[in-house]
């Protein structure tokens, strides 16, 4: 009898290969089962509760998906204004202003920065962009803006406080604490004033404030501060006086203070003297006028 042999058929030894291959296979399994199985006994959730979180996480990436899809397309910011358009026609645009905390600069500065947005849908309304905008202007400290809604722009503002005047070479300019310039000022307005000047003596008007708090008693009277040579300070009291300090904050408010009991004592101040060195430590220079002259014409009377 013919025996048929067929090409493919598999050998001892790849069957029993492919035998031990499924044999693996099935103990992994049982393996990954026992595993998951003790998993579930640890985990506080039923493996309904399980299906139905892994399921809402599926949702949720599929739905975060389209939205940046959506996104990128240019559908989301269309959707926005047309819902903005919608808001505008039930009566949410801009129809007024509010300004409040205004007392020394120009109301309408502020108006012409926000007046722009006048019947501009609420939504579409950039309250960063508008506060932006008012923060370049030299008397806002802060600016706050919100919308009171249906149809009102709140803008509140904290103003800077005028301090000083400064002595620029062409013109006089108000300015305050830090040394920021508000604005310009006529010399009639400045009287009364303290009045600062000196190559760089914009960036020492902090100093100066702390340097005349170490002599309360003798700050209302300075009237004028000079910064020299970028280095030390030239006070001008109300009586005319001058008195001249040492390089170095704290050498200069240790002359400051001394010079204030000086004066408690012996009252220097509208006195005969002029004027006042103090940047030797530990001395006091006084010009007399026409003491010198004196002098003078005593020693060529003794002679």
């Amino acid at each position: 009898m013919a025996q048929t042999i067929r090409r493919n058929a598999k050998t001892v030894r790849r069957q029993a290969r492919a035998q031990g291959n499924r044999t693996k296979v099935r103990k992994a399994k049982a393996q990954t089962n026992s595993l998951i199985d003790a998993l579930m006994r640890v985990l506080p959730f039923t493996e309904d509760q399980l299906h139905k979180f892994f399921l809402a996480l599926i949702l949720g990436v599929l739905l975060l998906g389209a939205w940046l899809i959506a996104s990128l397309a240019g559908f989301t910011e269309l959707a926005g204004r047309q819902l903005a358009f919608y808001a505008a026609d039930a009566g949410y645009e801009v129809r007024r202003v509010e300004v409040h905390g205004v007392e020394r600069m120009n109301k309408l500065k502020v108006y012409e920065r926000v007046l722009g947005e006048q019947d501009r849908a609420m939504p579409l309304v950039d309250l960063d962009t508008i506060r932006a905008s008012l923060m370049e202007l030299s008397w806002v400290r802060d600016a706050r803006v919100s919308r009171q809604l249906p149809d009102t722009i709140v803008v509140d503002i904290v103003e800077r406080q005028p301090h000083a005047v400064l002595q620029k070479p062409d013109r006089l300019v108000l300015i305050d604490a830090t040394g920021h310039v508000l604005e310009p000022i006529a010399p009639a307005k400045a009287r009364g004033m303290l009045m600062i000047s000196g190559p760089g003596a914009q960036q020492q008007v902090e100093a100066l404030a702390t340097l005349l708090d170490a002599a309360p008693a003798l700050k209302p009277q300075v009237t004028a501060a000079e910064w020299v040579g970028n280095r030390r300070w030239n006070l001008t009291f109300k009586t005319g006086q001058v008195l001249a300090l040492p390089q170095g904050d704290e050498k200069s408010a240790t002359a400051l203070m001394s010079f204030a009991r000086l004066d408690g004592v012996n009252r220097l101040l509208g006195g005969k003297v002029v004027a006042f060195d103090m940047r030797t430590p530990e001395r006091i220079y006084m010009r007399v006028p026409g003491r010198a002259q004196e002098e003078l014409d005593t020693r060529q009377g003794g002679s």
